[in-house]
């Protein structure tokens, strides 16, 4: 069960990251970005050819930093995966959204990142193949932290929580501390009060699409670290990343840190009890028991 528990708290870090993207679009925006886990895929991808990129230029880069399969030219490629990543949100959001939003209705957003999802899913799989694909051949040994219960722990897994929890801090920081992290707030409760005392809305949603995008391409590196990378990350993600984002509040980032946690644990402890092709059923239970109980979320608050 601790195994479990651990396995629950690597994934949450990577569901959180996700989500909290997904959550700020959700909150501004108003409406239900269901082609954000693609960015997951686009900074997995971004980051496997850019490793392969720079092992080839420069092979010293190529060697793995201490006892992770992680190597000094995937560490340089999780960043440039950020901010391509980030740059790809936004010009979905120039070509897409920006244009609905201005002539069209919130639904049809939501059904144009339906469209989106599909035709990145597909760009990438017309471009990188269906089969799936490893950062690295090597094989990292888990370190057994205890024999009764046995509880095994990789290296690999330890920098995903650390990182994960850094980049975290990072945006607490910039939210709490920044100028813009109240901007950010200002236009999210009320964007033409906002607009009347001076705030760019362009400029800020342009920011918030690039944090969002960046966050879940370090995500999507983070999970294909630990996974296997392959077309279908998002679809695969994108319905526990929904979950953790209602669970936490629609809104709230730091709910969606929490709610993040909650999914990811709570899908890794349903294993104890329910055999692992039930476990995708877990986000769907958690969904309905948010909703029912509290449907504005753990932190989320009620919007007229």
């Amino acid at each position: 069960m601790i195994q479990h528990l651990l396995d629950g708290i690597l994934v949450g870090s990577i569901l959180s990251m996700g989500a909290i993207g997904l959550t700020m679009v959700m909150h501004m925006l108003r409406f239900a970005n269901f082609s954000h886990a693609e960015l997951l895929s686009i900074g997995a991808y971004a980051a496997l050819v850019f490793d392969g990129l720079f092992s080839a230029i420069l092979p010293a880069l190529a060697t793995s930093i201490g006892p992770l399969s992680l190597t000094w030219a995937l560490f340089l490629s999780i960043f440039i995966a950020m901010g391509l990543t980030g740059l790809s949100a936004v010009l979905i959001d120039m070509l897409v959204f920006k244009r609905i939003r201005e002539n069209g209705h919130e639904l049809s957003m939501v059904f144009a990142s339906f469209g989106m999802a599909l035709i990145v899913r597909n760009l990438i799989s017309l471009g990188f193949g269906l089969k799936t694909r490893l950062y690295t051949e090597d094989i990292v040994f888990a370190v057994r932290l205890s024999d009764d219960p046995l509880i095994l722990v990789k290296p690999d897994q330890v920098f995903v929580l650390i990182c994960a929890l850094f980049f975290m801090a990072v945006l607490h920081f910039v939210l709490s501390r920044t100028t813009f992290g109240y901007t950010l707030r200002a236009v999210a409760e009320n964007p033409t009060l906002a607009q009347v005392t001076g705030i760019r809305l362009s400029t800020v949603i342009v920011i918030t699409w690039i944090i969002g995008g960046a966050l879940a391409a370090a995500a999507g590196v983070f999970y294909g670290l630990n996974n296997q990378i392959n077309p279908v990350i998002g679809r695969d993600l994108v319905l526990p990343i929904f979950a953790a984002t209602i669970v936490g509040g629609i809104g709230s980032i730091y709910g969606a840190v929490l709610g993040g946690f909650i999914v990811g644990i709570a899908a890794n402890m349903a294993l104890v009890i329910l055999p692992s092709g039930y476990s995708p059923a877990v986000p769907f239970l958690i969904i309905l028991a948010v909703l029912l109980v509290r449907p504005n979320g753990l932190f989320g608050e009620e919007r007229t």
